[in-house]
């Protein structure tokens, strides 16, 4: 199968999953800006988190599909584990919302994150294997090293919230908002790769 229809139909969940998130924002009561702030704004900062996360793997996606010709049932599956995860953003955004950041939804926002990423790993993996040992894909991320810093920069902020009274919470939305920065600055090495691959592929159709 081309990847056109998976990029499609990844593009589309990803979309709703933004829709979604937007549409748990709650109008203010009032029409001061008193009242758009004591109404939705923790809804904004939440929804604002998870909207850039959510483009940052649309991002990374989309970089990593120009990468691959063809996929199989391995890939697909674990295109949908990913999309799977994802998915949960409206729902563990919401309730870190409504809860003000009480401690066990910014716990399960954390693992939300952290199973997002482990998904995210596995789909990499399952494509590394498919290209053989010339991976251009692999070739692309390198060590991953931001990949691995995200996860245990996550991972503290998990532990830090279940295992620090009132101020782990804040540790914890720290950690979760330094992974989302690391990740907003673009990794120009892998649009090289793309690049250069995509050059390979064009002058294979010419010379064909």
């Amino acid at each position: 199968m081309k990847t056109s229809r998976v990029e499609a139909f990844s593009d589309g969940v990803l979309a709703i999953i933004i829709t979604i998130m937007v549409l748990e924002l709650k109008p203010p009561e009032g029409h001061a800006l008193s009242d758009l702030v004591h109404t939705t704004g923790a809804g904004l900062l939440t929804y604002l988190l998870s909207f850039v996360y959510v483009g940052i793997y649309w991002n990374n996606h989309h970089h990593m599909f120009h990468l691959v010709r063809r996929v199989t049932g391995g890939v697909l599956w674990a295109n949908l584990g990913l999309l799977f995860c994802l998915s949960l953003f409206p729902f563990t955004t919401s309730w870190l919302d409504e809860s003000s950041f009480e401690r066990t939804p910014v716990v399960i926002y954390g693992l939300n994150l952290l199973a997002a990423g482990v998904a995210y790993v596995i789909l990499q993996t399952v494509i590394i294997r498919r290209q053989g040992p010339d991976s251009p894909l692999r070739q692309a991320i390198g060590a991953d090293v931001k990949g691995k810093i995200s996860a245990v920069v996550n991972l503290a902020g998990v532990l830090s919230a279940l295992l620090i009274d009132d101020i782990g919470v804040w540790i914890a939305g720290a950690c979760y908002v330094g992974v989302a920065i690391l990740w907003i600055v673009p990794d120009r090495r892998i649009a090289r790769v793309v690049h250069e691959y995509q050059a390979r592929e064009d002058a294979d159709h010419t010379h064909a």
